[in-house]
């Protein structure tokens, strides 16, 4: 069986031009991969970080209201997650 490394002359021509293909390959993989990510869940994904950031703040408001408005904000993202 022959095995063509780096060192040999056709793997020094041919080895860093299929590196690349592979690599840009990939990355248009990565790409489209993230477009389709961000379509389908982005909206859902947007009301999550919504309600965190509202958390946050009712966190930071401490107090009565802001224990009240957590477990609102805790039963609005439960709700989300389970969609």
């Amino acid at each position: 069986m022959t095995h063509v490394d780096d060192c040999d002359e056709r793997g020094a021509t041919y080895g860093p031009w299929v590196w690349s293909a592979y690599k840009a390959y990939n990355e248009l993989l990565r790409e489209k991969i993230k477009k389709r990510f961000e379509a389908q869940e982005g909206p859902w994904m947007d009301k999550i970080a919504e309600q965190l950031v509202h958390l946050v703040n009712a966190r930071w408001d401490g107090g009565r209201k802001g224990d009240q408005a957590e477990e609102e904000i805790l039963a609005r993202i439960d709700a989300l997650l389970k969609e």
